[in-house]
């Protein structure tokens, strides 16, 4: 394998120059978390911090992002640096001196570090303009907890023309620190949420007989919703169906005329999706109609499954170990059954996205609280090599050591 083209001494003395600013930035945006597709007060310090830079700056009808455009001196590729703004409905329970002042909102999957370090990479590839053989697209997402942000910015016209690659980092408490982490193929599973109302008829809880009870009903379908999973869903194509939520009933003397399951469905193939999808409902309606009541069976599509590329995987692989040394790079043997919008863009173009483990220092990475956890924390200090990662693998794949 050719060694890259770039100096990693200069991005990672970059990384470490820009920590200080990326720290300050993250923590006022942890500091005054927003929720969905318009987050003004988020967009507002995203532009702040990069005034004064040479950016073409982009933004649409639908969402509050932002893409920053910075063209080098040739007229090459275009690769595309993504970043997500938005927070999570959780109250949070850090202790932090910089914790959320926003009840009910907060920062819990790490996207305040995720904005700071693009905006790092955006100002130091700034200063370093003439390295570059192309331009850099620097996507600054709203949306991205389940608001599906980044296909709204597509549509809107935001990526036109369309990158000819495109990276992410996902910085993650249950990794060791400073080590990267990917894979090529699925990264991250499709996510659709599903409900299932049942209907029967309401009564007296005395006289179950002259009533028509939906709650065991409910029960029988939550139970064989698993069994489907297991017997008719190949082991070689993982699936996850998780009710989540069970609501029927009003008090304690009432047989209830309906009752609701809320839940999530995860897969890693759109054979997979289509098959769990017609089987749920099959399980839910046929159930429901042995004992004869009527069940109401909604799948709402969410993200498709995140697809790495193996080309842009295997750069940010080289990349990682050219900067930091082998130990920085870590395979990934399976995938996770999280989801990410990010996948909408690599529907579109050649891509990757990469984690960046940030375990709290003194903690044990395996057991510390996870993403969407109300007292997650993270190790700022790695934003630094954040930084340079997308520097670096920036540089790389404008000036050809991508194979596209």
């Amino acid at each position: 394998m050719n060694a890259l083209t770039f100096d990693a001494d200069t991005w990672i003395s970059a990384g470490e120059s820009g920590l200080g600013d990326a720290i300050a930035l993250r923590r006022a945006i942890h500091a005054d978390p927003e929720l969905g597709l318009d987050l003004p007060r988020t967009t507002a310090k995203v532009k702040a911090a990069l005034a004064g830079l040479p950016l073409e700056i982009r933004e649409g009808p639908s969402t509050s992002g932002v893409v920053a455009i910075l063209r080098g001196p040739a007229n090459g590729r275009t690769v595309l640096l993504r970043g997500d703004m938005d927070a999570l409905p959780l109250t949070e329970e850090t202790g932090l001196g910089f914790t959320s002042l926003n009840p009910g909102a907060m920062h819990a999957c790490g996207h305040d570090t995720h904005v700071a370090m693009l905006a790092g990479a955006a100002r130091a590839l700034c200063e370093r303009r003439d390295r570059l053989a192309g331009s850099v697209m620097f996507m600054f997402q709203p949306g991205e907890e389940g608001w599906h942000g980044a296909r709204f910015m597509l549509e809107d016209g935001l990526l036109d023309p369309l990158p000819d690659a495109a990276f992410a980092l996902h910085i993650s408490p249950n990794m060791p620190a400073g080590v990267f982490a990917g894979r090529t193929g699925p990264l991250l599973a499709a996510s659709d949420t599903l409900r299932i109302k049942v209907i029967g008829a309401g009564g007296h809880a005395s006289m179950p007989q002259d009533a028509l009870d939906p709650i065991p009903v409910l029960c029988e379908i939550v139970t064989a919703i698993q069994v489907f999973i297991t017997r008719r869903v190949s082991v070689m194509e993982p699936a996850v169906v998780t009710i989540a939520n069970i609501e029927a009933g009003t008090t304690s003397n009432v047989i209830p005329e309906y009752g609701r399951l809320l839940g999530t469905i995860r897969t890693l193939s759109e054979r997979t999706r289509a098959t769990v999808h017609a089987g749920v409902r099959q399980v839910a309606e046929n159930i429901a109609a042995a004992h004869g009541a009527r069940a109401e069976v909604e799948i709402d599509h969410g993200f498709p499954v995140t697809v790495c590329d193996g080309r842009v995987t295997d750069l940010a692989a080289r990349t990682a170990r050219a900067l930091f040394g082998e130990d920085a790079w870590m395979t990934m043997h399976h995938p996770m059954m999280g989801a990410e919008d990010f996948s909408y863009v690599l529907q579109k173009t050649p891509g990757a996205m990469v984690f960046l483990g940030a375990a709290p220092e003194g903690g044990d990475y395996r057991t510390c609280c996870a993403l969407h956890s109300n007292r997650m924390v993270l190790r700022e200090e790695m934003m630094a090599r954040g930084i340079a990662m997308h520097c670096a693998i920036a540089e790389a794949a404008l000036s050809g050591d991508l194979e596209l």
